[in-house]
């Protein structure tokens, strides 16, 4: 039986890296194998281009999102589609969703750009269930900052982490089907709850008691 794909969306100090923990482990204690992964990384190919990425600021827009492309097509092809054959569920935190919504629709790039580049990178590959942990830019950047993992996306200024937002809310308005939006503004435990409805009620898994 082959596993299944989640991937969490969202911006800045949403809590995905917080919840994408979490639901592996419920996965786990739910019987099934969980991998945790994210993006851009997940790899060893895919790590070298992260720190490429997101370590500094100053990249052409177009060559950024090729880099995240690059960094994406290693993930799928040495991470995820392996797991997923071999019945393995994968928690992703971002994948495909984020390029479109940082770099093509936040960003300069423009989403048919980033449609193509993600086809070539993806090649098929679409998540079952994808989570927007959806969270205001003013509580969220703040919150990133904190934890000390700082990227060049965070000194962005607040209209280009406002477009961010408003694309993902876009992106799951218009694929309602594979997408869910969580409020992310409340606690973990709040957050994985939602989570959790969703993964039962879209991919018809019971992965334990809501938190």
């Amino acid at each position: 039986m082959a596993g299944r794909l989640i991937t969490l969306e969202g911006g800045e100090g949403a809590g995905k890296t917080t919840l994408a923990r979490a639901l592996v482990q419920r996965l786990a204690l739910a019987g099934l194998p969980a991998l945790r992964t994210r993006e851009p990384g997940g790899a060893p190919g895919a790590e070298a281009v992260r720190r490429l990425v997101l370590e500094r600021g100053g990249w052409d827009p177009m060559a950024e999102a090729m880099l995240m492309a690059a960094a994406r097509r290693e993930h799928v092809v040495h991470t995820v589609r392996p797991a997923l054959e071999a019945g393995i569920w994968v928690v992703s935190d971002r994948f495909a969703d984020s390029t479109m919504v940082y770099q093509g629709m936040a960003g300069d790039v423009g989403m048919d750009r980033c449609r193509t580049l993600a086809a070539l990178a993806l090649d098929g590959l679409r998540p079952d269930l994808t989570l927007v942990l959806d969270i205001a830019p003013a509580v969220g950047t703040p919150r990133a900052i904190r934890r000390g993992d700082s990227n060049h996306f965070e000194d962005r200024d607040e209209a280009f982490h406002e477009r961010v937002r408003q694309g993902f809310r876009d992106i799951a308005a218009a694929e309602p089907a594979r997408c869910a939006v969580l409020d992310a503004g409340g606690t973990p435990q709040d957050v994985l709850r939602e989570a959790l409805t969703e993964i039962r009620n879209r991919l018809g898994l019971e992965v334990g008691p809501e938190a």
